[in-house]
């Protein structure tokens, strides 16, 4: 979708959570788009917060960003790159994608 930021699709993030990898999902769509579900083990963290919450996103470890069809995602790991983060990938398709592969929904983890 953008050709200056990582993706995963949404089974190589599964095989990353099904192996217990120390990745960090943070969901960054509004709180009533979370209620609906998200990837197990997500953290919300709707957008708008990221510039004043940046400090909770690892640098140490994979962060991928989820949102509905992967396109704020995408914004927000533009973003992160811009502040020198540099293992942050973009969730390609959002959690349609993810709805889509038949995986698992999960309720967001409080933050």
């Amino acid at each position: 979708m953008f050709s200056n930021i990582k993706e995963l699709e949404a089974s190589q993030l599964a095989e990353m959570l099904n192996n217990k990898a120390d990745v960090q999902v943070v969901d960054i769509r509004q709180p009533a788009e979370v209620a609906a579900g998200t990837v197990p083990g997500a953290e919300m963290m709707p957008m708008h917060t990221i510039p004043l919450r940046i400090q909770e996103i690892k640098q140490d470890k994979p962060v991928v960003l989820v949102c509905r069809s992967g396109a704020r995602s995408a914004q927000a790991c533009m973003f992160l790159a811009q502040q020198g983060f540099e293992n942050v990938f973009n969730l390609r398709g959002g959690m349609m994608g993810w709805a889509g592969s038949g995986l698992q929904i999960g309720l967001p983890q409080a933050v």
